[in-house]
């Protein structure tokens, strides 16, 4: 007796379906200004990356929502204070099913793709 396992239909990787990782900001940006990119690019959220140039988290217009009044407080707050998405985040080598499954799971509509450096090299969206 033989026991034959199948392949899985869905092989795809996230690297196979992630998009370029688009509009980024260093961590010690501040709030306004990651205000003023996401307002004049009409981008929903922006690639957090660190001072080593890996990727820190995805900010969104959801998290910059209570820096909306614009006072001395948001000229002053680094973007690295402010909460948002933090990893772990998604390789290019995982498969894409179960990028999905982690992206239902933690609520996200959208999810940083790093090399193995941690450096952001694309973005998966719902």
């Amino acid at each position: 007796m033989s026991i034959t396992l199948e392949r899985p239909t869905n092989t795809a990787t996230a690297g196979e379906l992630m998009q370029h990782p688009g509009l980024q900001i260093s961590d010690d940006a501040t709030a306004d200004k990651a205000m003023d990119i996401l307002l004049s690019s009409g981008a929903d959220h922006l690639l957090v990356r660190d001072e080593d140039g890996r990727c820190a988290g995805l900010l969104t217009r959801l998290h910059l929502a209570p820096f909306q009044a614009r006072s001395w407080y948001t000229e002053r707050t680094p973007v690295r204070d402010i909460l948002h998405d933090r990893g772990p985040f998604a390789t290019a080598d995982m498969l894409a099913a179960a990028a999905t499954e982690a992206m239902r799971a933690r609520g996200l509509d959208a999810w940083p793709v790093v090399d193995h450096d941690g450096h952001a090299i694309g973005l998966l969206t719902a």
